[in-house]
C-alpha cells in the first residue's frame, strides 16, 4: 500500500513538473517572438531615422544604437545604419539642386565614437575608410580614437591607415586633439605592431612639430622613447 502511495506521488510529480515546463516552454516562446518581434521593430525605427534627411532624425537614431551597443545588442541593419552615419555627407551625400544636405560631422564623429563598442571587422572597415576619406579633424579623431580601441590591426594596415591620416591632417591643420588619440593608438596598438617604423616616424613627426603644443610634444617623445626602447628589448 505504502508503495503504491509513493508510486502515485512520484506519478503526479511528474506529470505536474511536466505541465510546468511545458507552460514555461511557451512563455518562453511568446517571449521570445514578442522580443524579435520588438527588435525588428526597432531595427526599422533607426533604418528610418539614419536615412532621414533631418538633424534631429539622425541624432534621435544614434541615441538608439549607442543604446543598443551599450547592451550588446547590434543587429546587421543597427550596423548598416552605424555606417551610413559614419559617412553621412562623405560615404554618402544627398543632394538637393547640387547642394549637399547632408554634412553632419557631429554625426560622423558620434557614429564613430559608437563603432568602438562593436569590435568586428566591418566596424574597423569603415573607421579606416572615415578616416582616410573625411576632411573634418573633429570625424578624423573619433575615427582613430576607435580603431584604437577596437584594437584589430592585420598586417600592420591600421596602423599605416592612422599614419597616412595623421600626415594628411598634420600638413593641411595639425590639430592637438587629433594628435593625442593617435598616440593613444598607436600605445594601444604598439603589440599588434610587425614593422614599427612607420609608426615610430609618425611620433616622431609629431614629437618635433611645434604647430602642436608642448604637452602633446612631450607624450610624443615619451611614447617614442618607450616603443623604441620596447623594440630594442624584443629584438635582444
Amino acid at each position: 500500500m505504502k508503495l503504491l502511495k509513493t508510486t502515485f506521488a512520484i506519478g503526479c510529480a511528474l506529470l505536474c513538473a511536466n505541465i510546468f515546463a511545458q507552460k514555461a516552454s511557451e512563455t518562453r516562446s511568446e517571449k521570445t517572438v514578442e522580443s524579435e518581434y520588438l527588435s525588428s521593430m526597432e531595427d526599422i525605427v533607426i533604418t528610418e531615422l539614419a536615412a532621414s534627411d533631418e538633424l534631429d532624425n539622425k541624432q534621435v537614431a544614434l541615441t538608439m544604437l549607442e543604446e543598443a551597443a551599450s547592451e550588446g545588442r547590434i543587429t546587421p541593419d543597427m550596423s548598416a545604419a552605424l555606417d551610413q552615419l559614419a559617412g553621412e555627407g562623405v560615404t554618402s551625400e544627398s543632394r538637393k539642386n547640387g547642394r549637399l544636405m547632408n554634412n553632419f560631422p557631429q554625426v560622423r564623429a558620434k557614429a564613430c565614437d559608437i563603432l568602438a563598442k562593436v569590435p568586428t571587422e566591418e566596424s574597423k572597415n569603415t573607421l579606416t575608410k572615415i578616416a582616410l576619406a573625411d576632411g573634418e579633424p573633429m570625424v578624423v579623431t573619433a575615427a582613430v580614437r576607435s580603431l584604437g580601441e577596437i584594437g584589430i590591426n592585420n598586417n600592420d594596415e591600421v596602423i599605416n591607415v592612422i599614419a597616412f591620416a595623421n600626415r594628411h591632417n598634420q600638413t593641411l591643420t595639425p590639430t592637438n586633439s587629433l594628435a593625442i588619440e593617435v598616440l593613444a593608438a598607436y600605445e594601444k596598438l604598439a603589440p599588434t605592431v610587425q614593422d614599427k617604423k612607420t609608426m615610430l616616424d609618425s611620433i616622431a613627426s609629431i614629437a618635433s612639430d611645434y604647430h602642436y603644443n608642448s604637452v602633446v610634444r612631450s607624450r610624443a617623445m615619451d611614447l617614442f622613447r618607450k616603443l623604441k626602447a620596447s623594440g630594442s628589448s624584443s629584438k635582444n
